[in-house]
C-alpha cells in the first residue's frame, strides 16, 4: 500500500495486524504495529527509514510501484533498529552505492547489525541535506531511545520524521492520529512512553525544549510506527512533556502473586483499607502471574504508590514478582512511593527483599512492610486493612 502525504512525499510502509510481541517477547502489541517508512520526491529523492526484515522484500516491491529504485538518491536511517532498518539490505542490493545518512552512533549500530561496507554520511545536529526545492534538517536525539536515534525535518511541508519518538504501537489502515479512535490512540501513546521511554525522561524533556528553541513551524508529525499526527500534532508533544515530568495521577496500584491465596487475601484487604481511608483515590490490582506485564508497568506509570506482595519461597520472591520488579529497576520510574507486603512460613524474607528493591529502584518507601504468618486470620486481615489506610493516608491529595 503505497499513501500520498504531501506533495511528492509518500507513507511506504508496512501494516502489521499480526504483531502481538514485539522487542522479542518483551513488549505486548494487542493491537499490532506499523512500521513507517517515507520517500520524498523533489530534484533529489530520498527515503526515511524503512521496514522490518520480515517485509524486506514486500517493501521493495511496493517501492517500485511508485519510483524506479535506482532514482533513490539518498537514504535515511533515523535509528538502527531493524524493525527501521531490517530492510535496508535488500533495499541496496539495488542501489549499492546510494549513501546512507545517520548519526555516527548509526554507523556502528548498521555495521552490526549488517556487517555491510555502504556509503555512510555521518550526520550531526544541524547538518542539512538539500534536496532541491526543500531540504533535510537532521537533529540528533541520543537515547530517545537508542543512542544512534536522530530526527529529520522536512522545510517546505514543514513535517518532523521523529522515528520512535511520538510513536505508538498500533495497526490501522487510516494513517492519521484524527481519523481513529482517540481512546486506543492515546492508550497505545501512554503505554509506548510508560514502558520504553520512561528512563528517558530528562532527555525527553531537554530534546523538546531544544526543538522548540529553533521555532520550526510543524504541520505534521511522521513517527516510525503508529499514526502520523496531522491535527494539531504538537498535542503529543505536550502529552510527553507531562509525562516526563514525573506523571501521576490519583492512583494507587496494587501488584502482588501468591501460592496458596495468603498474599491475594492481603491484597485484596490492604484494598479495602485504601478505599475506606480516601473514596476518591483510583485503586487497581494485578496477579502478575495471571497479567500483561507491560500493562501494569502503564498502571504503575500511572500511580502515586504501589504496593508489591509476594509469599516467601527458598528465601527469596515469586519469579513473577521477580521479573516484575527487575523491569521497574529498568524503567527507574521518578515522584512515586511504595511498600511491601507478603505472607511467610519460616522465615520471611520476600517483604524486605521487595522493599530493598524498590528502594533501590528509586521508590519512596512509605513503611517496613508488613509480613503475615500462614494463611491469614480476621486478626491479620485487620492489619492489612490498617495497613492500607495507612497507605492512604500517606499519600492522599488534599484539596483546598
Amino acid at each position: 500500500m503505497i499513501r500520498k502525504i504531501g506533495e511528492d512525499i509518500f507513507w511506504v510502509g508496512k501494516v502489521d495486524w499480526e504483531l502481538r510481541l514485539f522487542h522479542g517477547s518483551e513488549y505486548s502489541t494487542h493491537r499490532g504495529t506499523t512500521y513507517n517508512s517515507y520517500l520524498v520526491k523533489d530534484e533529489k529523492t530520498v527515503l526515511i527509514d524503512t521496514v522490518w526484515d520480515s517485509y524486506g522484500r514486500e517493501f521493495v516491491e511496493n517501492l517500485k510501484k511508485v519510483i524506479d529504485i535506482e532514482k533513490i538518491d539518498y537514504v535515511v536511517s533515523n535509528h538502527a533498529e531493524v524493525d527501521h532498518s531490517g530492510a535496508l539490505e535488500e533495499l541496496m542490493r539495488f542501489i549499492p552505492q546510494a549513501p546512507i545518512y545517520c548519526t555516527a552512533n548509526g554507523v556502528k549500530s548498521l555495521k552490526g547489525h549488517f556487517h555491510k561496507g555502504w556509503n555512510f554520511n555521518p550526520v550531526s545536529t544541524g547538518t542539512r541535506l538539500n534536496l532541491g526545492k526543500r531540504e533535510l534538517i537532521f537533529f540528533e536525539a541520543p537515547m530517545l531511545h537508542w543512542p544512534d536515534s536522530m530526527f529529520c525535518y522536512l522545510t517546505g511541508e514543514k513535517i518532523l520524521f521523529s522515528n520512535d519518538a511520538f510513536g505508538h504501537h498500533y495497526a490501522s489502515e487510516l494513517l492519521y492520529n484524527d481519523l481513529v479512535n482517540q481512546g486506543e490512540l492515546f492508550q497505545e501513546c501512554l503505554k509506548y512512553y510508560a514502558n520504553i521511554l520512561t528512563p528517558f525522561s530528562p532527555l525527553v524533556e531537554k530534546k523538546i525544549s531544544e526543538l522548540a528553541s529553533m521555532n520550526l513551524p510543524l504541520e505534521m508529525i511522521c513517527p516510525s510506527h503508529g499514526v502520523i499526527w496531522r491535527k494539531n500534532p504538537l498535542q503529543i508533544v505536550g502529552k510527553y512533556l507531562e509525562w516526563a515530568r514525573e506523571y501521576k495521577e490519583n492512583q494507587i496500584t496494587v501488584v502482588y502473586d501468591t501460592m496458596w491465596k495468603g498474599t491475594k487475601k492481603m491484597a485484596e484487604a490492604i484494598v479495602e483499607g485504601l478505599k475506606a481511608e480516601d473514596e476518591e483515590v483510583e485503586v487497581k490490582i494485578f496477579k502478575l502471574s495471571g497479567s500483561d506485564k507491560n500493562d501494569v508497568i502503564t498502571e504503575v506509570f500511572k500511580s502515586k504508590a504501589i504496593l508489591v506482595g509476594s509469599p516467601t519461597i527458598n528465601k527469596g520472591i515469586l519469579s513473577s514478582v521477580a521479573a516484575f520488579l527487575e523491569m521497574v529497576k529498568g524503567l527507574r520510574f521518578r515522584g512515586k512511593k511504595a511498600a511491601s507486603f507478603g505472607t511467610y512460613g519460616w522465615s520471611g524474607e520476600s517483604i524486605k527483599m521487595i522493599k530493598d528493591a524498590l528502594k533501590d529502584s528509586g521508590f519512596e518507601i512509605l513503611n517496613e512492610g508488613l509480613k503475615v504468618n500462614w494463611n491469614p486470620d480476621k486478626e491479620a486481615l485487620q492489619m492489612c486493612f490498617n495497613f492500607g489506610k495507612d497507605i492512604a493516608s500517606q499519600t492522599k491529595i488534599f484539596k483546598t
